[in-house]
């Protein structure tokens, strides 16, 4: 046996035994590492503002506090008078249930010529099989479903700290990590950093204006159908539209049809049909135009991207996936090199006419000179 061949084979085992070890420890880490990789896109996001804030002598410690907790009391305050919009409209629904059954049960009477009363449907869907298989699944459920709430508080307070840490000691990071690379590396490090804040802003400031968008014209909406709290779902369908990726329109449109419910079931109907035609209008014409303007990139890119982010990381993925891309694509604009473009009609996607009138006649003579003459009888030589 060769001498180098028993350390050849320890090293090979201890190499592969460090990448199990690595790959082991990854995919343990892997929800720490999405709600850090969360928390930093948040903190570029308040960086403008608390950068503001610690232009004029405020502490970042102080001014990171303020915004956060101006952040935070805007949400709890929505949270809180949602819950108390939709416990009430609940509370109704349930006591005016039996009339709804009722006018329910007339419209079937009257256009199917049957014969149903409230009573017998009652009876029939509290004795039925899959209503108490329901009951059971959900009473069982309970635990998980606390569990799933606990678990998203300690995500949620996870990220908050790590983006607050961030933030407030923004300077002492980028020193930090300028601190290991040479002058020239810093100098990028910083640019790409700017770039990054610049770009994350620019995605939220889009995602805030169809928020806004999308409020105002379900806003009209509810107006016209005459719902309860227009105001408040409004503003509810907006945001959750916009800041949840991927589940957030069904999430949005699924109150506003539960409150027209309680008005008029016809008018959940109307709300559901908005609601889709509206939100194949905002991805086809407004989303890609707004996305492309604030973050610079082309908007089947932006659709890409969407689409790659939410197959990685899934939800995270789709929410900065287009800031992230902007951010790269920004920074790698300044080291490919680029030249003029020929001032020649195609790259335009077109010819001038008088051109492409010359070239179809040129076309059509040289085809014309190339066609054979009827031969007599047979050539030799292969020639005519």
């Amino acid at each position: 046996m060769p001498r180098w061949l028993p350390r050849a084979l320890v090293l090979a085992l201890a190499l592969y035994a460090c990448f199990q070890l690595g790959s082991w420890a990854f995919h343990q880490l892997i929800g720490l590492l999405v709600n850090i990789l969360l928390a930093f896109f948040l903190a570029l996001a308040i960086e403008p503002a608390v950068g503001r804030m610690a232009a004029r002598g405020m502490r970042r410690g102080l001014a990171t506090f303020i915004v956060f907790f101006g952040v935070l009391v805007v949400s709890v305050g929505f949270v809180v008078l949602l819950g108390s919009m939709l416990a009430g409209q609940i509370v109704d629904m349930v006591e005016n249930f039996p009339k709804y059954l009722d006018s329910l049960i007339n419209w079937i009477n009257q256009h199917f010529h049957t014969e149903l009363s409230r009573v017998e449907v009652q009876d029939s869907v509290l004795r039925s099989g899959w209503l108490q298989k329901y009951v059971q699944n959900s009473a069982a459920g309970v635990l998980d479903v606390s569990a799933t709430l606990l678990g998203g508080l300690f995500k949620l307070l996870t990220i908050f700290l790590f983006s607050f840490y961030f933030a407030a000691d923004g300077p002492r990071l980028r020193r930090a990590l300028c601190s290991v690379l040479p002058p020239a590396k810093q100098t990028e490090v910083l640019r790409a950093w700017e770039i990054a804040v610049d770009k994350t802003g620019g995605y939220l400031y889009s995602r805030g204006l169809m928020a806004l968008i999308s409020g105002v014209a379900h806003f009209v909406l509810f107006e016209i159908l005459d719902v309860p709290y227009a105001p408040a779902l409004a503003v509810w369908v907006g945001l959750v539209s916009q800041f949840i990726p991927t589940i957030g329109t069904y999430l949005a449109g699924a109150l506003p049809m539960l409150i027209a419910f309680t008005v008029d079931p016809w008018y959940a109907l109307w709300v559901l049909i908005f609601v889709v035609v509206y939100q194949q209008f905002e991805n086809y014409m407004l989303q890609p135009k707004l996305t492309s303007k604030t973050v610079d990139i082309h908007p089947a890119v932006a659709f890409g991207s969407v689409i790659a982010g939410t197959a990685l990381l899934g939800a995270v993925g789709a929410l900065i996936a287009i800031p992230a891309v902007a951010t790269l694509q920004a920074f790698l604009g300044a080291y490919v090199k680029r030249y003029d473009v020929t001032d020649d009609p195609r790259v335009h996607g077109h010819r001038r006419y008088g051109e492409a009138v010359v070239a179809r006649l040129q076309k059509a003579l040289h085809h014309g000179k190339k066609e054979p003459a009827e031969p007599d009888g047979p050539t030799s030589g292969g020639q005519r």
